[in-house]
């Protein structure tokens, strides 16, 4: 049998790349700029291998159209930067430790409730961090009204969060003692056990859409997520999540990010990159 001719991909023009830019940025705030080419041109040409498609502008035609709205989620979810391991910036998860959930979870245990959010949770580390540390602390914590929301654009990334599944270079920042307490071997592979993947909640989630969520949060985690958006779309986004934040709730940004003028949003900061909204009655401390 004669094998099939292989199907060449055009090359991606500028003008094309422009289309998937402003679509990107439309659908999710996505800041791509020029020199990105090569690596848009890459990354889609997977998603069209995969509809058999082999021109650029064929493809942007479709994810256009009102009826391409499942292939543009593909497509946002191939552009996406997808990048997590355990415990990243450490000394967030020291100040959560240390000085947040202790008062958090004495409100668990008197029967209260306790919202986390780690928006753009990416393949689930960061939100297994926080159970660990919850856990840590309250072995109990399961059997308490304790949530965090682990929460995404990308379809393709939260089903890998949602089976909370790591290989050994993935575990690296896991203490063997964690290791141990937390997971268990599948194969080469760690999976979270159940007291860890019960506490968290994945779900699809735009965040430059409606948030469909009605409680507030007393912890939110965004880290690293809104330094790939447009400089008018951060803007938009800070009052969001200050609007989210409970009174007396802490905000965790980015290394590399900050929340601009945080006074004007009522917000104060606590340290490297972590800002809070004071209760009701509270003094500020002149910590830093």
């Amino acid at each position: 049998m004669q094998a099939a001719p292989e199907m060449r991909q055009t090359a991606l023009a500028r003008a094309t790349f422009d289309r998937i830019a402003a679509l990107a940025a439309r659908e999710a705030g996505l800041m791509i700029p020029p020199t990105k080419l090569a690596m848009v041109q890459s990354r889609v040409s997977r998603r069209m291998r995969a509809i058999a498609l082999t021109d650029f502008d064929a493809y942007v035609d479709l994810v256009e159209r009102e009826d391409g709205a499942s292939e543009r989620r593909q497509m946002i979810s191939v552009l996406t930067t997808n990048v997590s391991h355990f415990f990243r910036e450490i000394h967030h998860f020291e100040m959560l430790r240390n000085e947040i959930l202790p008062s958090l979870l004495a409100r668990a245990a008197s029967g209260g409730r306790v919202r986390i959010w780690s928006a753009g949770c990416s393949s689930g580390q960061e939100p297994c961090s926080i159970a660990m540390e919850i856990l840590r602390l309250d072995p109990s914590a399961g059997r308490r009204d304790i949530r965090i929301l682990a929460s995404d654009i990308d379809p393709v990334i939260l089903k890998a969060a949602r089976e909370a599944t790591y290989g050994g270079d993935a575990m690296k920042g896991v203490k063997p003692a964690d290791r141990e307490r937390f997971f268990e071997r599948v194969g080469d592979m760690f999976r979270a056990r159940p007291a860890l993947r019960e506490l968290v909640v994945v779900r699809e989630l735009n965040l430059l859409a409606d948030w469909p969520m009605r409680g507030r949060f007393d912890v939110i985690f965004c880290r690293n997520v809104v330094i790939y958006f447009h400089e008018e779309t951060q803007r938009k986004l800070w009052p969001r999540f200050r609007e989210a934040l409970a009174p007396g709730g802490t905000i965790f940004v980015g290394h590399s990010e900050r929340i601009p003028e945080p006074e004007k949003l009522g917000l104060r900061g606590l340290g490297v990159t972590a800002y809070g909204l004071d209760a009701p009655g509270h003094q500020p401390s002149n910590r830093r």
